[in-house]
């Protein structure tokens, strides 16, 4: 697809598929009323193609992880990279890695993958938790989960203490960043992640 200038339209989305599926790749894609790209791939026939290119500097980490406890943090299609994670750990049968996911999104429709977490969980024999948590889910809806967004008590509730063997990842949009471990592309922590006691090589920022 192109904008009105003709250009390309180029957005950056994470793999779920892990290194074990050779000779292609799976995504997960949102489509937005109002997103050009994910329109598009939507909208495309079996044997359209369309052009893929590998950015480095946007690999955070790889598998296998530093770590006895991981919790990642989730806004929106930032849930996507932790499939991919949580691909590697859960599908490794010696990795007894503990995980908890926080997923924020802002309504039950909007949700991604909610069912298929919850499985993995429920299958995980208590390695893995899956907390789900609603920013603007009608009041008159019948979602039983959580409601508000991940917060400090939130954290707090749910993360692992600030020990060395616990890594963090977060993914998200601006705000969550802004909000719980500072910009994207600044590598010093600030925010609730900070002022909770992590410390900065133990939270990536995809």
């Amino acid at each position: 697809g192109e904008d009105k200038e003709g250009k390309p339209f180029i957005r950056p989305y994470t793999p779920v598929s892990t290194n074990a599926l050779v000779g292609g790749f799976e995504l997960l894609v949102k489509v937005y009323p109002d997103g050009a790209l994910s329109r598009h791939l939507s909208e495309m026939a079996l044997g359209d193609t369309v052009e893929f290119s590998h950015i480095p500097k946007n690999v955070k980490t790889q598998y296998p992880f530093a770590a006895t406890r991981i919790a990642m943090i989730a806004g929106g299609s930032g849930v996507t990279p932790m499939i991919q994670a949580l691909h590697a750990v859960l599908g490794t049968r010696d990795d007894k890695t503990d995980v908890t996911l926080l997923a924020s999104h802002r309504t039950r429709d909007d949700a991604l993958a909610v069912e298929a977490l919850d499985a993995w969980a429920a299958a995980s024999r208590g390695q893995f938790r899956a907390i789900t948590t609603l920013t603007r889910e009608p009041d008159e809806s019948p979602w039983a989960g959580r409601r508000g967004r991940i917060d400090a008590k939130l954290l707090r509730a749910f993360l692992p203490p600030p020990v060395p063997d616990v890594l963090i990842f977060v993914c998200g949009p601006p705000a969550m960043y802004e909000s719980l471990s500072g910009p994207r592309g600044d590598d010093e922590l600030t925010g609730a992640l900070r002022e909770l006691g992590y410390s900065r090589e133990q939270v990536i920022k995809f």
